[in-house]
């Protein structure tokens, strides 16, 4: 069922969802006109008779029907980004939570959940706390340099002594 432009003020926010097969749908939330028929939610079966609804997987939900199935937290107010898999409606957390691909770090060996932001060199996978020089434990800035041998993460100076004592040749990422 599509949207007449005389009833409906359609672009007051657009959130995008993401479905199990990768497609994109824009989900619109949608001013309501006085003079029109009342749309069902399908959240709660009632009617919709708010100021606004949410047009959501070809339905309408109320503002607060539209939730994540996980944590309850209203999807038109998270984000941007709604995801669908396995039936459920998730935010992108309980998503990444429940479906995402996670792999333990190269420093610490610990579990990295798929949500954490990680910073990669080569094929490891760090958190950010872990990604440090492995002999000084200096972090690093955006920009800075960094050296990876034998899959140790070093920082310049310590790098440049390793060179002067063993003679290896720079891996500079």
């Amino acid at each position: 069922m599509m949207f007449s432009k005389r009833r409906y003020q359609a672009g007051v926010q657009n959130i995008k969802l993401l479905q199990a097969q990768g497609q994109t749908e824009c989900i619109q939330m949608l001013s309501v006109q006085p003079d029109t028929k009342p749309k069902g939610c399908a959240g709660c079966n009632r009617k919709i008779k708010d100021r606004y609804l949410l047009k959501a997987l070809d339905k309408y939900w109320h503002e607060d029907c539209l939730k994540c199935a996980c944590c309850d937290c209203r999807l038109g107010e998270v984000g941007s980004t709604l995801y669908t898999k396995a039936n459920l409606i998730l935010c992108r957390r309980d998503y990444l939570r429940l479906f995402g691909v996670t792999g333990n770090c190269a420093a610490c060996s610990k579990l990295i959940p798929a949500f954490e932001m990680v910073m990669r060199a080569k094929d490891n996978v760090y958190h950010l706390d872990c990604f440090a020089c492995q002999l000084c434990n200096q972090r690093f800035c955006v920009g800075d340099k960094f050296f990876l041998k034998n899959n140790m993460i070093l920082c310049q100076t310590d790098y440049e002594e390793g060179l002067m004592k063993e003679g290896y040749a720079p891996q500079v990422r």
